[in-house]
């Protein structure tokens, strides 16, 4: 690996102002023990380009990378010290609860390349999922309705609908109902 051949100038993930803007917005709104109300954290994320449905929880502690790549359907819960890295698209749909400190993590590196590149994968968390505890979801990973990745488990592939999966990596357990 030669870290110094590393280039990802194709990635553009928005205006360096509108960056800038949202870093200290989100570090007085989102990244903070502090409990503000959710109507006011809602329209922060709708200023800077979230969409989302109706009934939405954001607990303290939240980070999203980049709210103008989050689309959240009704009644999605986001638990204290979640981590959305969406340098991809996040679709996070109706009815989603994603626990406390769990990670979204849309980017990686290629390990086999020389320069070391970045890999982007867009994450969809389907209806009814429950993502557990400290746990995380890889990109390009898509979580299919009703599916519950437990505690402290790593979802490398997608998951089936109405199953448990857990483990790193992750596999099923049992029927979810």
């Amino acid at each position: 690996m030669d870290l110094n051949t590393f280039k990802n100038d194709w990635f553009k993930p928005g205006s360096k102002t509108k960056i800038f803007l949202w870093m200290i917005v989100s570090f007085l709104f989102l990244r903070t023990p502090f409990p503000w109300p959710f109507f006011l954290k809602k329209w922060m994320l709708y200023l800077f380009g979230c969409k989302f449905g109706k009934g939405l929880v954001i607990k303290p502690n939240v980070n999203i990378k980049y709210p103008w790549r989050l689309r959240l359907g009704d009644h999605v819960w986001i638990g204290e010290d979640v981590w959305i890295d969406n340098l991809a698209n996040v679709t996070i749909d109706s009815n989603v609860c994603i626990s406390q400190g769990a990670m979204l993590l849309t980017g990686n590196h290629d390990y086999k390349s020389k320069s070391f590149d970045l890999i982007i994968g867009e994450i969809n968390l389907k209806e009814g999922v429950w993502i557990g505890a400290k746990s995380i979801v890889c990109p390009g990973v898509i979580c299919n309705e009703a599916s519950v990745l437990s505690v402290g488990s790593v979802a490398t592939n997608h998951l089936k609908p109405n199953k448990i999966y857990q483990g790193n990596p992750a596999t099923i357990k049992k029927d979810r109902f």
